[in-house]
């Protein structure tokens, strides 16, 4: 499934928060959201998942969700968002209770992304058990447990340390190499985003419009090898923003 966004705008009362977002999200492809802190970024992946309605524009859905999709749009958050009562399988199986299956088709769709995601060890696991890395993990195997058509990634890996967030980066790029899925990824690390992304969209200082799509177009899993060329794009991708991310936090700063 292909998501179209179509001159999304969206406003707070009289504060203009997005503008004229024109946007196409390709089946397969992780496309990350970059920009200036307060330009719109999570609010776009908001609109996106419906969680708002924009104050204009259309968001589209195109095409066919995959075979077994269970839910079309899946977040995956910060925070990970784990019940602390739950297992790591329990926390998983909690995104398949509403639906129409059996004991199972639940336990082999569990057993299937816990091994995705090296937790099979860890199953009956409780997240004050877990490493912050692993607990995200946990939220990526829930969110693949719907077989989503887009998952919705607002900074996954931003309440980690450096050397675990290269490892889910690592984590995340064999899980599209095995079974490619379609992301939007939200993120103010642009490492990260020359690291993921097919496609980085860079939004301007709010409000926020788009300034710059940059294309990748290098195997995901041959960009470690290619670290100067990734360099190169993320000091681009800095120069862009570079002054309105100053201006961004100069005016939180005063504010």
């Amino acid at each position: 499934m292909d998501l179209r966004l179509d001159n999304i705008r969206h406003a707070y009362g009289d504060i203009d928060v997005l503008r004229g977002i024109d946007l196409e999200i390709p089946s397969g492809n992780i496309v990350c959201i970059v920009g200036p802190s307060g330009c719109g970024k999570s609010t776009l992946l908001r609109l996106i998942g419906g969680l708002e309605q924009p104050t204009g524009g259309t968001v589209w859905q195109l095409g066919e969700a995959p075979d077994g999709c269970l839910n079309p749009l899946t977040y995956i958050f910060q925070d990970f968002a784990l019940l602390p009562w739950r297992s790591v399988e329990q926390n998983v199986s909690l995104v398949l209770e509403d639906h129409a299956l059996t004991g199972e088709q639940r336990a082999a769709i569990i057993s299937d992304v816990l091994s995705r995601t090296n937790l099979s060890d860890f199953a009956n696991a409780l997240p004050k058990q877990l490493s912050g890395g692993m607990k995200q993990r946990v939220a990526i195997a829930r969110a693949l447990a719907v077989r989503p058509a887009v998952m919705l990634m607002d900074e996954p890996l931003s309440a980690l340390d450096s050397q675990t967030r290269e490892l889910l980066m690592d984590d995340l790029v064999g899980l599209w190499t095995r079974e490619a899925f379609t992301a939007v990824y939200v993120t103010h690390n642009l490492a990260e985003a020359v690291r993921l992304g097919h496609s980085i969209v860079v939004l301007s200082r709010r409000p926020g419009e788009i300034r710059e799509i940059m294309e990748i177009d290098m195997p995901l899993a041959e960009r470690p090898q290619r670290m100067d060329d990734l360099a190169q794009r993320q000091q681009h991708l800095w120069n862009l923003m570079r002054d309105e991310a100053l201006a961004a936090d100069k005016e939180l700063l005063d504010a």
